[in-house]
C-alpha cells in the first residue's frame, strides 16, 4: 500500500513536479492543483496511426510527451498530456492555416463530436495512463461568426480549431468533463494523483 504524500511534502523532499506540455490551459488546470511546477514541453516526433482509435492516438502521444521529458529528468514526476476532437470519423487536430480552421468549425457545426484527451503520468516507480472523452455540441455557425472567430487567431493553436473556453456562441452543450474540453481533464488527473498517493 502507498503511503499518501502531501504536494508539500513533495516538494520539500526535492521530488520535482512537471508539466511536459507548453499549453497555458494545461498550465492554468495544473495550477488549481500543484502550487509550483516547472513546465517542460516534449520535443519529441509524435509518432501515431490517423487509422487507430481515438483512444488509442491519445493515450499514446500522452505516453510519448511524458516520456520524452521523463528521461531527461528521471527522479521527477511527469505528466503529459494530449487532446483530439474526433468528428465524422476523422481526427481533427491543430488547424494548419486559416482556411483549415474554418473548414473544421464547419464541419463541427451544428453537429455533435468527441474530445479525447489522455493522460501519462511519470516518475520513479510511477506509470499511470488513460484518457478520457467528453461529447460536445456544436450551435449552427453562420459564415461570419466563423470568419471573426478565427481572424481573432484564437483557433490556430486548438485541436479542431476551438477553444470551448473563447466564445460561448461555439457549443450548445457537453456531456462530459469541461476541463477535458479544454485540454486536461482536472478531475481524472486529481483521481490519478490521489491513486499514487499525493494528497491535494
Amino acid at each position: 500500500m502507498i503511503a499518501a504524500i502531501s504536494v508539500a511534502a513533495i516538494l520539500a523532499i526535492g521530488m520535482e513536479v512537471i508539466l511536459a506540455s507548453a499549453s497555458p490551459r494545461r498550465r492554468e488546470i495544473l495550477a488549481r492543483m500543484i502550487p509550483s511546477f516547472r513546465v517542460v514541453a516534449s520535443d519529441g516526433e509524435e509518432i501515431y496511426d490517423s487509422a487507430w482509435e481515438p483512444v488509442r492516438i491519445v493515450e499514446c502521444l500522452a505516453r510519448q510527451k511524458a516520456e520524452n521529458v521523463w528521461k531527461k529528468y528521471p527522479s521527477a514526476l511527469v505528466l503529459g498530456a494530449d487532446t483530439i476532437v474526433y468528428a465524422s470519423g476523422m481526427v481533427l487536430g491543430k488547424p494548419k492555416d486559416a482556411e483549415d480552421a474554418k473548414r473544421m468549425l464547419r464541419l463541427l457545426s451544428g453537429k455533435t463530436h468527441a474530445v479525447y484527451t489522455g493522460y501519462c503520468l511519470r516518475g520513479p516507480d510511477v506509470d499511470v495512463s488513460g484518457s478520457v472523452k467528453t461529447d460536445v455540441q456544436f450551435n449552427l455557425l453562420s459564415e461570419a461568426l466563423i470568419e471573426e472567430y478565427v481572424a481573432s487567431g484564437s483557433p490556430m493553436d486548438k485541436a479542431g480549431a476551438y477553444g470551448i473556453q473563447d466564445d460561448r456562441r461555439l457549443v450548445r452543450e457537453i456531456c462530459g468533463s469541461y476541463t477535458n474540453v479544454v485540454g486536461f481533464p482536472e478531475e481524472e488527473i486529481r483521481r490519478c494523483l490521489a491513486e499514487i498517493g499525493i494528497q491535494l
